[in-house]
């Protein structure tokens, strides 16, 4: 018995000196070794790295890791960093950024002769740039540039209205031969409803001659952008899998069936928001190109050329098709007897209200369970009675959009609708309900249902609301499960089948 107690009392002496060692080795921040705060680091941005920088010698050492600079945009309204001078950008550029530095965006006051020299011999692996010059009122002087990046393989140029851009490309077109992706970026979102004199402030004819290579055009809010400028780019990039030309509303289609014969490979097309003509689109040899996605939002193109060109694509992938008065069950019915649907993972018929519930629910049940993205808002008919009957449906769903912004005669029970999407859809990964929320009833048990989404849908990453009571119920929910960054507003984000463009990544722009 006394060994006993002798080898208690010996234990316990033990557990009290290792105790003792765990609160004097307990470790701090400072403690941490130079490499763990350096990962730590490279999740804040940058304009937060700059602030710890001011605590001591080694954090600020540590800031201004070579590492931590891979990727900087220097436009305040973007990352909020501001660089005061010109003198200070070149510094910053040989110390700072130097090798590391693969991806920069640039102010119209910071793109100067000097800036890009100093960018093309300090920083050799530099292949993303993005250069805004939406603000500008008068361009630097190029006279003497003699040098740019040149193993660049994605540019975005956001133009100015009225300020001619060759005197600065005619600079750099033996530099960016290289470029596999290209974004121009217009206006298009600071127009006003007055007609003003359109200016073709860059020559789209001599820069296609300068990027034989381009993989993913993207030619967005341009307003002098027409067939002409597409017939350009399809003669000379015989490597085009992507070209997007959304809200350029000058694009009537009528160098379409050039651009197909042409493109080979051109397996994307997004013509959101053009002027496209249904005599034109129908000229296409749809049945010979290998396109998979598809945008024809917001056209005015007919139920016959809808239909037309559907029942040709031989593996359509993804379609979005919203905004279309001509899009109604008879193309529905048609694509789906004499198209090949088997391809289909995402469908977004925004506001196509010419659609009825039989027609929708035909659809889907034929085709429902091969949906990643299923978007049918803005349609009023549509309500919460036939969403439980359609989300069984969707159960290998990603993205789903549903409801609309305007006030409606019925009430949507959410509840009941939270509770179907938590049982079928545990793939869900964006959800977005537009439904204004004096339309949205749910009761003193709503906690319950938002708990089953919250545990079942485990890999929703955004939840879109309209503001309201009921936003405010669900954003707490998540918030007390410490995922703070699921449940949004309509007012801030929206969901879209873009997600899962096979390019996606390539057309991001800010």
């Amino acid at each position: 018995m006394d060994n006993w107690n002798v080898l208690a009392a010996q234990t316990s002496s033990q557990a009290i000196g290792r105790d003792e060692t765990v609160v004097k080795t307990r470790l701090t921040i400072e403690k941490l070794p130079d490499k763990v705060l350096l990962h730590i680091f490279s999740y804040l941005s940058h304009r937060e790295i700059c602030r710890l920088a001011r605590i001591c010698r080694r954090w600020r050492k540590i800031a201004y890791d070579t590492r931590l600079w891979k990727n900087v945009s220097l436009r305040p309204e973007v990352s909020g960093l501001h660089v005061g001078s010109l003198e200070m950008l070149l510094s910053l550029i040989s110390v700072r950024f130097g090798p590391t530095l693969r991806y920069i965006e640039l102010p119209i006051e910071l793109i100067t002769h000097t800036v890009l020299h100093e960018l093309s011999a300090k920083c050799p692996n530099l292949t993303h740039m993005l250069l805004d010059f939406s603000t500008a009122m008068q361009l630097h002087d190029f006279s003497e540039m003699q040098a740019f990046p040149t193993k660049l393989r994605y540019m975005c140029i956001c133009l100015s209205e009225v300020i001619f851009m060759e005197g600065f490309m005619r600079k750099i077109y033996n530099f960016i031969n290289g470029l596999e992706v290209l974004h121009l970026v217009g206006t298009y979102e600071k127009c006003e409803e007055e007609e003003e004199e359109i200016y073709e402030v860059i020559n789209v004819h001599k820069l296609k001659s300068a990027t034989p290579n381009l993989r993913v055009i993207n030619l967005y809010g341009i307003n002098f952008i027409d067939d002409s400028h597409i017939d350009a780019f399809s003669s000379n990039c015989i490597q085009l899998e992507c070209l997007a030309v959304n809200f350029c509303n000058k694009v009537t289609g009528s160098t379409l069936k050039t651009l197909v014969q042409r493109s080979k490979r051109l397996t994307c097309l997004l013509m959101n928001g053009t002027s496209l003509k249904s005599e034109f689109v129908m000229q296409v040899e749809w049945d010979k190109c290998a396109l998979q996605e598809l945008d024809i939002t917001a056209t005015d193109l007919t139920t016959e050329c809808l239909v037309d060109m559907l029942t040709r694509i031989p593996s359509l992938k993804f379609l979005s098709a919203g905004q279309i008065n001509g899009f109604n069950d008879t193309v529905l019915k048609q694509w789906m007897e004499q198209g090949n649907t088997r391809s289909l993972s995402s469908l977004d018929l925004d506001s196509s209200d010419n659609i009825t519930d039989e027609g929708m629910l035909k659809f889907l049940q034929r085709h429902g369970h091969q949906l990643s993205a299923c978007c049918l808002s803005g349609m009023p008919h549509i309500t919460d009675q036939l969403w439980m009957s359609i989300l069984p449906m969707l159960g290998n769903c990603k993205i789903i959009v549903m409801g609309t912004a305007e006030k409606l005669g019925v009430n949507i029970h959410v509840d009941q609708l939270m509770d179907t999407i938590a049982t079928n859809c545990g793939n869900l990964e964006r959800l977005e309900l537009r439904w204004d929320p004096d339309n949205l009833r749910f009761s003193d048990k709503s906690q319950k249902a938002i708990d089953i989404l919250r545990v079942k849908c485990l890999k929703l990453r955004c939840m879109v609301l309209s503001d309201g009571r009921y936003y405010e119920t669900v954003k707490a929910n998540f918030e007390r499960a410490d995922r703070t960054t699921v449940v949004r507003t309509t007012t801030c984000c929206r969901v879209s089948p873009y997600h899962l463009l096979r390019n996606y990544n390539d057309l991001i722009f800010n």
